[in-house]
């Protein structure tokens, strides 16, 4: 045990000096952007040990020895013999009150040891000469029955709490080997923790730093993508303000457009319906002048005929053009300042604004090629630094050393394991024969309660009783014989275990569990008078730093590094070697050399402005669009032709046979015909026009505001672009430069972090710790060992009245030599009274 704990502690003082040796090189430094995580280590020993369903039987023993030992952890007393201050003459009262409830027990087990086989010789010797019970002799009394049946119930009773002591004595005896047959594996998990926890420091090590690859990848990505992600971002801030005016402006364009084509279109039809207009004037002239001739018939001078063609001659002045499109003026000079103005191409001059605005990330990329380069370059150096540094830790050497004295404790366990085993059979087998000796006992008092309570016959004298009664006395006298034999040889034992074991569970196992002995470890001066702190005197020399065995073993329990367990701190500082602010401070300086110039970016030149403003005063919107509604929604003709036609095809029915009412005919299918090839298609050009100017209308209105306010969201995004984008490159380049230095703060910070919480979790070595002590000592051995003398002990004490009651009762289970005869010599009768006898052993 002494090795074991040595061993841990020259683990703890080792990882240390390994820590330190690294306190005179430079830090590492890289961490991801992507979340960083050192790999989980796995290990094989549980931090925990649950007893199972014994742990229940080792609480009461517990409980037993908390009553019997209830003093304090006797602080003082182990300080000053650790300092080597203690004397044995002047501090015994403080030993003898700390350990009075020990004491007590084992004095009283001790005069069970004497006295017993004392009080078994001579009730011996009583008995051979007759006396205390050995006259196989029953005396007449009238609670006989009484008697022996509490002698049997009490003797039962006792006989089944000696039988439970006994089941805890196998238990126990049965755990504590099943338990060091555990020993081997429990060791061997223990030191492949510890070599995983030494092998993979370095390993730790090696990949945070291989880290700073991974960042310095990312970074250069983002610093190839310069275009999108400093261009873009400038591009990006400038863009709402500056893309809804170059808009307009598109839009204003495809306006000018527009508007020619339905200047042409409506110009063009105007010429056609004045065409169409006239040659239907000119058709219903024709038709109008010979319905003239055909009235000058002689037949019209006639009546009734004269009355017809009176009607038609004057219904003839509904035959005329009821248009006047020769009033409505050209469209050519207003259509000819459009031409004049699309001699400017407006639209490519706003696509030569989208290309100089769009073009802001490719001028952002040519103008930071230098200063991207001397980034890499810097963080190129930077990588080499932490190669150099990863190559300048010898861990793995400092390491290697401590590896051999985990071997040689290995190998030392292992040689010795087979001798504790082989002891620790011995040890079992004798636990058995304890065992067994009480099962004997107690079997012989079972027997002996079966036979004497199933033989027993009331109205048998006691010379009389049955051989089964007789054998059941036997076995309890039997039974009692042997307990006078064996109870001082258990008694012994039983002291023996209970003052090895009662000490161990209160000095060490107690106190390790609840960390006081800890805190005696971490008394100021007790380890070395001229330290304060005896662990930081160890490990850095400097005794006045407040590192304690307590806090070490807490740390190591959570599982934290070594650097902030031992609070290494006070001889390397990780914050200083690695000073992220530095290391950031070299890549922020060259992105404070960054300067980018786009101040030549003209969304419309002059041309273009006036080209706009043209436009507005092109008369487009003076145009007196009402003259060509008004006329245009006048219908072709003043009457309808169908219902002329109809009209004077009915007036000619009614006429006699003859040339006039044949031309009258013939002129009105030829006014049908004037309306079904002239008119209708006049109609339906005079309504697309109406559409056309309609349109034309709505879109030049208001065209000097449409343009002012153009030109003004122009004059506006240009004004943001000349007062603005400078201030806007300058936070964007931030953003930018503080994205490419939060990578490395975070590396940086991620290194810190693992170095100083993470790296070489030192939890196998509190859990190496608490499996030599807490499992394999105080679970594996103590508890058993306590609860063995605890089973053994009750059942041994249990034995003195069991015994008492056994020879009682075995009286009346006995068969009598001899028994009590009454006489009535007045009545001629003889009685018997025999009372239940037993026979001498």
């Amino acid at each position: 045990m002494a090795l074991l704990l040595g061993f841990l502690l020259l683990l703890l003082l080792e990882l240390c000096g390994n820590t330190l040796s690294l306190g005179s090189r430079s830090s590492t430094k890289g961490t991801e952007v992507l979340e960083l995580e050192l790999p989980a280590t796995n290990y094989e020993t549980k931090d925990s040990y649950k007893a199972g369903p014994i742990g229940g039987l080792f609480q009461i023993v517990h409980i037993f020895l908390r009553v019997v030992q209830p003093n304090d952890f006797p602080e003082d007393i182990l300080r000053k013999i650790l300092q080597k201050k203690f004397d044995l003459s002047t501090d015994y009262e403080k030993i003898i009150y700390y350990e009075i409830g020990v004491i007590i027990c084992a004095v009283l087990g001790l005069l069970f040891v004497i006295l017993m086989p004392l009080v078994g010789f001579c009730f011996g010797l009583c008995r051979c000469c007759n006396k205390c019970g050995g006259e196989m002799h029953q005396r007449q009394k009238k609670n006989g029955p009484f008697l022996r049946k509490c002698f049997a119930v009490s003797l039962l009773v006792i006989s089944i709490f000696i039988s439970i002591g006994i089941i805890y004595g196998f238990v126990a005896n049965h755990h504590l080997r099943a338990q060091i047959e555990k020993t081997r594996k429990l060791a061997d998990s223990n030191f492949r923790d510890l070599r995983t926890l030494l092998n993979g420091a370095p390993a730790e090590i090696s990949y945070i730093l291989s880290q700073y690859t991974t960042t310095k990848e990312k970074a250069f990505s983002d610093l190839d993508n310069v275009k999108s992600l400093l261009g873009g971002g400038i591009h990006e801030q400038l863009r709402p303000k500056v893309i809804p005016a170059l808009d307009d402006i598109k839009a204003m364009a495809e306006a000018i457009k527009e508007t020619k084509e339905a200047l042409l279109n409506v110009n063009n039809t105007l010429k056609e319906l004045k065409k169409s207009s006239a040659q239907l004037n000119t058709s219903l002239s024709d038709v109008k002048r010979d319905l003239e001739q055909s009235l000058n018939d002689p037949m019209c001078s006639a009546p009734p005929v004269a009355t017809t063609c009176n009607n038609i001659r004057t219904s003839l002045s509904q035959l005329d053009d009821n248009t006047n499109m020769d009033q409505l003026p050209s469209l050519d000079k207003p259509i000819d300042k459009i031409n004049d103005i699309l001699q400017t191409n407006l639209s490519s001059l706003v696509q030569q604004g989208y290309k100089s605005f769009n073009d802001i990330p490719e001028i952002v990329k040519n103008q930071t090629t230098d200063i991207i380069s001397d980034v890499k370059s810097t963080l190129n150096s930077i990588g080499s630094d932490i190669e150099s540094i990863g190559e300048q830790i010898p861990i793995q050497d400092q390491l290697s050393n401590f590896m051999g004295y985990i071997n040689d404790t290995e190998t030392y366990i292992h040689r010795n394991l087979p001798t504790l085993e082989e002891y620790d059979s011995y040890r079992w087998l004798g636990g058995l024969v304890v065992c067994c000796l009480l099962t004997l006992v107690v079997i012989f008092y079972y027997l002996g309660l079966l036979c004497g309570t199933c033989g027993y016959d009331r109205n048998a004298t006691p010379t009389r009783r049955g051989c089964v009664s007789n054998t059941g006395g036997i076995f309890l006298m039997v039974g009692a014989g042997v307990s006078f034999l064996i109870c001082w040889i258990l008694m012994t034992i039983v002291v023996l275990t209970f003052v090895v074991g009662a000490n161990v569970e209160k000095l060490l196992c107690e106190p390790y569990q609840n960390r006081k002995l800890f805190q005696v470890l971490d008394t100021p001066y007790l380890l070395n008078e001229n330290w304060k702190h005896y662990l930081s005197g160890m490990v850095f020399n400097k005794p006045d730093i407040n590192l304690t065995f307590e806090q070490v073993y807490s740390d190591c329990k959570e599982n934290k590094g070594i650097y902030a367990t031992l609070k290494l701190e006070n001889s390397y500082n990780i914050s200083e070697h690695l000073n992220i602010q530095e290391h950031a401070g070299n890549i922020s300086n060259d992105f404070q050399n960054m300067k980018v110039n786009i101040d030549n970016i003209v969304l419309l030149d002059e041309a273009g402005r006036k080209n706009l403003m043209d436009f507005s005063f092109s008369g487009i919107d003076t145009i007196n669009y009402n003259i060509y509604l008004a006329e245009l929604s006048k219908a072709p003709t003043k009457a309808n032709l169908l219902s002329f036609a109809d009209d004077l095809e009915v007036k000619a029915n009614h006429l006699p046979h003859g040339s006039l009412k044949q031309s009258l005919k013939n002129n009105a299918q030829t006014i049908r015909t004037i309306h079904r090839s002239e008119v209708i298609p006049l109609e339906q050009s005079m309504s697309s026009v109406y559409q056309s100017i309609k349109e034309l209308q709505q879109k030049s209105s208001g065209l000097g505001m449409k343009v002012t306010n153009t030109l003004s969201s122009l004059d506006s995004a240009q004004d943001f672009l000349t007062t603005r984008i400078s201030s806007v490159i300058v936070e964007e380049s931030q953003k930018y430069g503080n994205t490419i230095v939060g990578y490395f703060e975070r590396y940086l910070q991620w290194v810190k972090i693992s170095i100083t919480d993470k790296i070489a979790a030192c939890k196998p070595v509190a859990t190496a710790l608490d499996s030599a002590v807490d499992v394999f000592l105080c679970s594996y051995i103590i508890d058993p060992m306590n609860l063995f003398w605890f089973g053994i002990g009750k059942a041994t004490v249990f034995l003195l009245p069991a015994l008492i009651f056994a020879v009682k009762l075995a009286k009346y289970y006995r068969r009598m030599d001899s028994e009590d005869v009454y006489e009535d010599m007045e009545n001629g009768n003889i009685g018997f009274h025999r009372h239940h006898s037993t026979q001498t052993v």
